[in-house]
């Protein structure tokens, strides 16, 4: 084998199968917008004549798309397939699905299950409002931990110390209303647990409020659920009857679900 090694963490890495992770996970990141060799090169750091190379093999087996010109580059349907792999094995899900439906019954408005993933949340399922349609599914969608809901409720589940982990270096605003401060953050954090459920005050989507409660089947916990209301309809006691919906859901949760081994934050 020829690849270099470089030693990461204790960990002895190989750079080819670093670099092609890094690859496909920035053109997952880009969802429908495809880059082309000289834009990759340069948000990669990696020469061109290498990238090719790499590109091309990764076209041969279905993990990179190439349009006809063979310039434009995407993320290739075998990502989709290792994706539902994923989502069909993993054991937690299939036990949160039939809550988030039985929210969505009792209040018609969008649910989420969501699981941290270093900096961000990871979305791994969603029960839509009927009250209105997304173009789009949210799941596999990726937003920084620090701007949702779902994320802070679980980085409120951390230490100071821990929250490293799991912050980049620049908060980048998403919206005028996102916190971009680690300051400012820790308050809210603090807020957080003492409410017991964390709000995305407008951080992510101008016009829509989130609340979150974290799931306590792992420790610390990885996974949590969220609703999105519109402010538009959002009347206080509206607000007051979904958060202790979702808090007396967390509860029971908590009680059936038993921690299956495999998570860890």
């Amino acid at each position: 084998m020829t690849d270099d090694l470089e030693e990461t963490g204790g960990v002895r890495e190989v750079k080819s199968a670093a670099r092609t992770v890094e690859l496909l996970e920035y053109l997952a990141a880009r969802r429908n917008r495809p880059a082309r060799l000289r834009e990759l090169s340069d948000a990669l750091g990696v020469p061109r004549s290498s990238l090719h190379a790499l590109l091309r093999t990764l076209v041969k087996h279905g993990w990179v798309r190439a349009d006809s010109s063979g310039s434009l580059y995407g993320i290739g349907i075998r990502a989709l397939l290792a994706g539902t792999s994923y989502l069909d094995t993993d054991p937690y899900l299939a036990l949160i699905v039939p809550f988030l439906e039985e929210l969505r019954e009792k209040v018609d408005e969008t649910f989420h299950f969501g699981r941290l993933d270093g900096p961000d949340v990871v979305y791994l399922a969603t029960r839509e409002s009927s009250q209105y349609l997304r173009p789009y599914s949210r799941v596999g969608r990726r937003l920084p931990a620090y701007s949702t809901a779902l994320g802070k409720s679980l980085l409120a589940e951390r230490s100071p110390a821990q929250l490293d982990g799991h912050l980049p270096k620049t908060m980048e605003a998403l919206t005028r209303h996102t916190i971009t401060s680690r300051a400012a953050l820790e308050a809210e954090l603090d807020r957080t647990r003492k409410r017991g459920y964390a709000i995305d005050e407008q951080e992510n989507s101008l016009g829509l409020r989130c609340y979150a409660v974290a799931l306590h089947y792992a420790d610390p916990p990885v996974d949590a659920i969220s609703v999105s209301i519109p402010l538009a309809r959002l009347s206080t006691e509206g607000e007051l009857e979904v958060v202790a919906i979702m808090l007396q859901l967390r509860d029971r949760i908590t009680r059936v679900v038993n921690p299956l081994g495999g998570l860890s934050g």
